[in-house]
C-alpha cells in the first residue's frame, strides 16, 4: 500500500441522509478531518467538500452516491493522484455492524458508489475501507436494500458502528504510512 494521497468518504448529501447507514464513509472523513485539524469546505470544481492536510486530500462527494466517480475523478485528475494512492471509505452490507475490512481492488458488490468510481477511473485498483452495516435479511427479509441503507442504524447497531469508526482512526497512522499489513491486523480483529 502506498501512503494515501486521497481519502474519499462515500455518502449522500443533504440533512435527510446525514445519519443513514449509507453515509458511514462521510462519518469517517469528518472524524479524520477533525483528527488532522483540517476543515472540509465546498469545492464546486471537485463536486464535493474537500480538506487538505499536508499532502493528503479528503473528499466527501456532494453528488449523490451513484455519481461519486464524478467527484473522485475530478480531484484525482487535477492533482494527478493514481488509484493506488486512493482510499475509498464506504458502507458494506456483507459485513456485520462494526466489522471492518481493508483491501485493494475487487468488485463493487452492487455498491453504486463504487461502481461509479470504477467507471470514472477505468479501474477497480483503489484501496477500500469497508465498514459493516449489516444486511436487511438479518432484520426483516421483506425490507428492500435501498430502504435499509437509507435509514439510520438501529439503536443496538450504532455503538458497534461508532466503535468501528474509532478503530479506523486508531489505525490511521498505519494506513497513512502505507502499512496495510499492520492496519489490517488492527482493523480485522474481532471485537
Amino acid at each position: 500500500m502506498n501512503p494515501p494521497r486521497l481519502v474519499v468518504g462515500l455518502g449522500n448529501p443533504g440533512p435527510e441522509y446525514e445519519n443513514t447507514r449509507h453515509n458511514v464513509g462521510f462519518w469517517f472523513v469528518e472524524r479524520l478531518a477533525r483528527q488532522l485539524k483540517a476543515s472540509l469546505a465546498p469545492q464546486a470544481k471537485f463536486f464535493g467538500r474537500t480538506a487538505r492536510a499536508g499532502e493528503l486530500w479528503l473528499l466527501q462527494p456532494t453528488t449523490f452516491m451513484n455519481r461519486s466517480g464524478q467527484a473522485v475523478a475530478a480531484l484525482a485528475h487535477f492533482y494527478k493522484i493514481l488509484p493506488d494512492d486512493m482510499l475509498v471509505v464506504h458502507d458494506d452490507l456483507d459485513l456485520a455492524p462494526g466489522a471492518i475490512r481493508l483491501k485493494q481492488g475487487g468488485g463493487n458488490g452492487g455498491h453504486n458508489g463504487l461502481k461509479d468510481i470504477q467507471g470514472s477511473l477505468g479501474t477497480a485498483d483503489f484501496w477500500r475501507l469497508r465498514l459493516g452495516i449489516g444486511h436487511p435479511r438479518t432484520l426483516n427479509p421483506a425490507q428492500q436494500v435501498i430502504d435499509f441503507v437509507l435509514h439510520s442504524p438501529r439503536k443496538e447497531e450504532l455503538p458497534a458502528i461508532e466503535q468501528a469508526l474509532d478503530r479506523c482512526l486508531l489505525a490511521w497512522p498505519q494506513i497513512a504510512a502505507g502499512d496495510d499489513a499492520g492496519a489490517q491486523r488492527q482493523l480485522h480483529k474481532a471485537v
